[in-house]
Formats: structure tokens, sequence, C-alpha cells
């Protein structure tokens, strides 16, 4: 090969890294090593306390005034035994927390400003005071802006909560968290796992990808799957069930039909004077137009009137009756001739009773009179 090939051919460069510390380490590999466990502080690391002092302050709504007023000293003297103090402004509505002298470590600063944003977020204070515990973490995920409509945001929002807060505390079973939701935000408080799996579920939600009921299944087969060792190092993906969307509203389409093209405009529509031009108002004098307007005018008067009184008639007018329709079928003749034989033959036979008969009125009641007593006598006899 010649020199100027040597020169020109390409030697690939090996990628340095970014800093000289990001060299594997020997104990990144280490089983024995929990990286994910944090270790509680011990105030010997940090002798000297904090150089400067560093506060948070945030802002909590006015109807949850009273209750902080009442719960504020639980809350001061939890901070104060990690040496931070702690603020409650009512007139401006807001509570401040700032670190002391006596602060020995440098993360419960950040520790006590989630303590006062949780507050703020209607978390009742003896769950609030837990985020001080180094294992504790929370999350407030706001929801406001997921939805516009104010309607469809209430209504997704109560998916979360579920009928007597039923799938709001599957959740919390499953996720190992503490869940809350008030008004435009939900205030989640447990491990980085929980919260990541919580987060997840409530934008599925709001956003309408998924129903919270079906990741509350996914979560229990999750767990059950978790019990077997044998599948620890396996996809599940198999396993969980995959849910479609099946309420999807579909566009309509267009069926205004197009109108054919024309190169010509429309004609002009007649202005005002035009059509009094035709009427021949416009001719008339002032006199004339108010009279005419005036006759208009009591012509709907009358219709009004009138149609007025037709309703207010209507009321005493009585409802057709509907005649009977008359049975022309052989059946009814056929009755009504049986029923007038029968008729005859009962007036022949009363006829015959009676000529037959010829009993005095007086005769008939004296002897109607006398035969009870006979079927006594014979009674008495027997």
């Amino acid at each position: 090969m010649d020199e100027n090939e040597l020169r020109n051919e390409v030697v690939p460069k090996e990628k340095k890294k970014k800093g000289k510390h990001d060299k594997p380490k020997p104990w990144d590999d280490d089983p024995n090593i929990d990286h994910w466990k944090v270790e509680k502080f011990d105030p010997s690391w940090n002798e000297g306390g904090m150089l400067e002092v560093s506060s948070f302050s945030t802002l909590f709504p006015q109807y949850r005034e009273k209750y902080l007023q009442e719960a504020w000293p639980l809350v001061k003297s939890s901070l104060k035994d990690f040496g931070i103090s702690a603020e409650l402004n009512l007139v401006e509505g807001s509570m401040t927390v700032s670190t002391t002298r006596k602060t020995k470590d440098p993360y419960i600063i950040v520790k006590a400003r989630d303590l006062i944003r949780l507050l703020s977020r209607s978390v009742p204070a003896p769950q609030a005071i837990k985020i001080l515990d180094d294992e504790m973490q929370c999350d407030i995920i706001k929801i406001s802006g997921m939805v516009r409509n104010k309607e469809r945001f209430v209504k997704r929002r109560q998916h979360l909560v579920g009928p007597n807060s039923s799938t709001l505390k599957a959740l919390e079973i499953l996720s190992g968290c503490y869940i809350l939701v008030q008004g435009n935000t939900v205030s989640v408080m447990g491990s980085f796992k929980g919260l990541k799996q919580v987060r997840r579920i409530v934008e599925e939600c709001m956003l309408n990808k998924m129903h919270p009921v079906y990741n509350i299944k996914v979560l229990m087969m999750k767990k059950e799957l978790e019990k077997d060792p044998a599948l620890a190092e396996e996809n599940w993906d198999r396993f969980l069930p995959k849910f479609n969307k099946k309420n999807v509203k579909k566009k309509k389409a267009n069926s205004k039909q197009k109108k054919p093209y024309t190169p010509f405009p429309p004609p002009q529509q007649p202005s005002k004077v035009d059509i009094q031009l035709e009427t021949g108002e416009y001719f008339m004098t002032e006199k004339k137009k108010s009279a005419k307007k005036w006759q208009e005018r009591q012509e709907k008067q009358a219709e009004k009137t009138a149609e007025n009184k037709r309703k207010r008639e209507e009321a005493f007018i009585p409802p057709k009756e509907h005649a009977k329709p008359v049975d022309n079928s052989e059946d009814a003749n056929n009755n009504v001739s049986e029923m007038a034989k029968s008729l005859k033959k009962k007036a022949k036979k009363f006829e015959k009773r009676k000529s037959e008969e010829n009993i005095n009125a007086e005769t008939y009641i004296m002897g109607s009179s006398e035969q009870p007593s006979k079927k006594k006598s014979k009674q008495h006899r027997s």
C-alpha cells in the first residue's frame, strides 16, 4: 500500500467517556449490596451543621386555615426533632420551613418542603408527617391540564375514586401507597416503585387511555407472578391481559352535497328601498305609513285574541263519544232471535198462570200468613 493510501485510511477512534469517574467500580456487580436501600442518616456524618440557611414556603387555600391552625403544634414539634423551624402565616396564607444551626441532615429541608406541600393539598397532618422518614417519598400529580371540558374532567376523576372509594382503596393496597384525590391534584405517598405505578394509572385514566379497573387487574396478576421464582427473569407480557378500546367514536362523513360550480355570482338581493318601491309604500306620506302600520297591528291583535279565545273555549268542548260498533254478524242475529223467543215463552207462561189462579188479594195475603204456622205445627208434631 502507498503512503498516501495509509494517510487517507480512516482509523476508528475509541469512544471517550464523558467523565473520568465513569469507570466501572468493583462494587457495581456485587450481589450482596442493595443499591436501592436508603441508609438512615447519622448526625455524626455532619457534626458542623449547615453553613447557610435554606428555606421553602408554600401557599394554602382558605378552607385549610382552621385545620392547619389546630394541627400546627404537632407539625412544629415533629420538625423540631430534626432541627427545622416552621412558621404559619395566616395573614398571607403561607407556610414556611427553614434550617437552623441544629440541623444536621442536609436533605431534611427537602422533606420538610414536601410536608408543607402535602398539608396544603388536604393530606391529614399525622399522615403527612410520615414523609419525614427516609423510606417514604411523595408525588403530587397535577390533573387539571389533562382535560379541557369540566364535566368530562369530573367524570374521569370519579372513575379514579370509584363507588364508595373502592377503586382508590384497591390501588392503595396493590401499590402500597397512600393516595388522596383533592381538587385538581392527586397526592401520593409511598415507595419510588409505587409512585411510578400510581402516576401512570392516574395519567392513563385522565387521558382516557385505560380505565383504572383494568390497571388494577394487571397489578393483581403481576403480584401473583412475583410469587413464582421461576418467572423472575422472564417476560410477563404473555401472561398479562391486553385490553382494546371498543367505544372509539368514528368521525361521520360529511353528507353535505356540494353545489355545482357556476362562474356567475348569485343574484343581488333587493334592498329595503326596492321593496318599498314595489309595494308603493315609498310614495306614501308619513301619516299614511303610520295608519297602515296601525292597521296591520290591529289585524295581528285581532288574530291573536281570536286564537286565545279558541284555546280558552277548547276546555269547555266535550270530547266526542265513539259510537259502539253494530255487530252485524250471524251469531249476533241468532242471539237476538233466541232472546226474543225466550221472552215470548215467559210472557205466555205468566198469562196462563194468572188465568188459572184468579185469587183474590185478601185471601192470598191471609193464605200466605197461615202457611208458616202450618209448617211450625208440623215440626212440633214430629
